[in-house]
C-alpha cells in the first residue's frame, strides 16, 4: 500500500449501526422544529428580526445547562440519562403541533409568547441530556475511526434533513394555512418517538471510572487553560458567532426582500443538504488521514467567499435568481458539514479520559453560548437599520447587506484563529490539495475508461 494514501478504516462497533439510525429519524424531527419550517410559521405570525434570533439562539443558549448536568452524568450512566432528555422533547413536539391551531382563539402575539414557551421547554430538555451525547459516543467510538463515524452520522443527517425540508415545501407550497404548519410539527413529533426506539438500541458503556473520582471538584479555569483545548474554544466562538442565525436570517432575507413564497424557500434550503452529503462522502476515509485543521482551514476560505456572494445579493450587485442563490445553498451546506464534524473531531481529540464529560460540557457550553447569544445580537442590528438605506455607488446598504458583511469579517476572524490550532498528526494544506485537485479526479478517470 502506497504510504502516502489514507488506509482503510477499521470496522465500527457492533451495534453502532443504531446510532445512525437514530440520527436519520432524529433528524427527521428537529429539522421542523429548530429549522426553517420553524422560522417561516414565526414570520407567518409578524414575528421581528429579534424575536427570529431567539428562536434561532435558544437552542444553543440552553446547552449551559450541560455545566450543573455533567456532574450527573456518570451517575445515571450514558444511556438513561440521553434517553430522558429525548424522551422530555420528543412530548413537547406534541404540544407545538397544537400552536398553529390556536389562531381562532389567540392571537398572534399571544401565539408567539406560547411558541416560545413551548421552545423554551424543548431546548432546556435537549441542553441538559445533551451533557452526555458526546462522552458516550467517545467511548465508544475507537479514535482511529472517529472521522469515519462522523461522517456516515453527518450523513444520515444531511439525507434526512434534505428529505425534510423538501417534504415540507411540498406541504407548505406557497400561501399556506396554519394546519399545514400544525401537520409538520406533528411529523415531527412522530419521527422523534420513532428516534427513541433506536435510541435505545445503542450499545451502552459505563461512564470513566476516572472522571467518577473527579466529578468533587472541578477545576473548570484548569479545563479552559489547556492549551490546545484553549485554542479550539477561541476558534469555536469565532465560528459561532459567524454561523450563528445564519440560516434563520437568510430564510427572512429570501422571504422578505427577495419576495420567494415558502415553498421555494424550503426547497433551497433542503436541497444545500447536498452540498453537506457530498462533502461528507468525499472526505469520509479521509479526515482520520488528513486530519481536522486543513478541512476546517479550507472551508473557511470557502465562507468568506459564500459571504461575498450573500453580499452582492442583498446589496443588490446581482438578482437573487433561483439558481445563484441554489449554488449558494449547495455550497453553504458543503462548508457547514464538514466545519462542524470536523469540530467536534478535535474536541474528542483535545478531551483526555479524566474529566471528558466536563471538557465536552465546556465545549459546548462556550461555543453554544456565542451560537444562541449570535442570533439575538444580528437580529438586534437587523432591527435597528430596519428600512433605511445607503446607496454607494451601485451598491445599497441595507440591513441585510450590513448583516452578511458582518458574518463575512467573522469568518475571516475564524480563519486567523483555526490557523493557530494544535493537531500534531494532521497533514499540510497542500497535501489536502493535491488529493482534492489531483489524485481523487484521476481515479475517476480511470474508473470511467476502464468501464468504458
Amino acid at each position: 500500500m502506497d504510504a502516502n494514501r489514507p488506509a482503510e478504516p477499521a470496522a465500527l462497533p457492533p451495534g453502532l449501526k443504531n446510532a445512525f439510525y437514530f440520527a436519520t429519524f432524529n433528524a427527521l424531527s428537529y429539522q421542523m422544529i429548530l429549522g426553517s419550517p420553524m422560522v417561516l410559521y414565526a414570520k407567518s405570525l409578524e414575528a421581528s428580526a429579534t424575536v427570529l434570533g431567539i428562536v434561532a439562539g435558544m437552542m444553543p443558549l440552553l446547552v449551559i445547562f450541560q455545566i450543573p448536568a455533567a456532574n450527573h452524568v456518570t451517575r445515571i450512566g450514558y444511556k438513561k440519562f440521553v434517553f430522558a432528555g429525548w424522551g422530555t422533547r420528543v412530548t413537547v413536539i406534541f404540544a407545538l403541533a397544537s400552536v398553529p391551531l390556536t389562531g381562532f382563539f389567540l392571537t398572534k402575539t399571544s401565539q408567539v409568547a406560547l411558541l416560545l414557551f413551548l421552545l423554551f421547554g424543548f431546548n432546556l430538555s435537549r441542553g441538559i441530556s445533551s451533557a452526555a451525547w458526546l462522552p458516550w459516543i467517545t467511548t465508544l467510538v475507537p479514535a482511529p475511526i472517529r472521522g469515519v463515524y462522523l461522517a456516515r452520522e453527518a450523513g444520515c443527517v444531511n439525507i434526512a434533513s434534505c428529505a425534510t425540508l423538501l417534504f415540507a415545501a411540498a406541504c407548505l407550497g406557497k400561501s399556506p394555512r396554519p394546519w399545514q404548519f400544525a401537520i409538520l410539527f406533528l411529523f415531527s413529533g412522530l419521527n422523534g418517538a420513532v428516534s427513541l426506539l433506536f435510541l435505545k438500541r445503542i450499545p451502552d458503556v459505563p461512564p470513566h471510572e476516572l472522571e467518577s473520582k473527579a466529578a468533587a471538584a472541578v477545576p473548570w479555569g484548569a479545563i479552559a487553560a489547556h492549551p490546545p483545548f484553549r485554542k479550539l474554544l477561541r476558534l469555536s466562538v469565532a465560528w459561532s458567532l459567524a454561523y450563528g442565525g445564519l440560516g434563520a436570517f437568510t430564510v427572512a432575507y429570501l422571504k422578505s426582500a427577495a419576495g420567494m413564497s415558502e415553498g421555494e424557500v424550503l426547497a433551497l434550503t433542503g436541497l444545500a443538504f447536498l452540498g453537506g452529503i457530498s462533502g461528507l462522502l468525499f472526505f469520509e476515509s479521509r479526515i482520520d488521514w488528513f486530519g481536522s485543521k486543513p478541512v476546517v482551514t479550507g472551508c473557511l476560505l470557502g465562507w468568506i467567499f459564500i459571504l461575498g456572494g450573500w453580499v452582492c445579493l442583498a446589496g443588490g450587485v446581482v438578482a437573487p435568481r433561483w439558481g445563484l442563490v441554489l449554488g449558494l445553498q449547495i455550497m453553504m451546506g458543503f462548508s457547514y458539514a464538514l466545519v462542524n464534524m470536523n469540530n467536534t473531531r478535535m474536541a474528542m481529540l483535545h478531551a483526555p479520559k479524566m474529566g471528558r464529560s466536563h471538557f465536552f460540557a465546556l465545549y459546548s457550553v462556550v461555543s453554544n453560548l456565542t451560537l444562541g447569544l449570535a442570533p439575538v445580537l444580528w437580529g438586534l442590528m437587523i432591527d435597528a437599520v430596519g428600512v433605511h438605506q445607503y446607496r454607494l455607488g451601485g451598491f445599497k446598504w441595507n440591513r441585510f447587506s450590513f448583516y452578511f458583511a458582518g458574518v463575512l469579517a467573522a469568518f475571516a476572524l475564524a480563519l486567523i484563529l483555526c490557523r493557530k490550532l494544535e493537531e500534531p498528526k494532521a497533514r499540510p494544506m497542500d497535501e489536502l490539495l493535491r488529493e482534492i485537485l489531483i489524485h481523487s479526479p484521476q481515479r475517476v478517470w480511470v474508473r470511467l475508461w476502464s468501464r468504458g
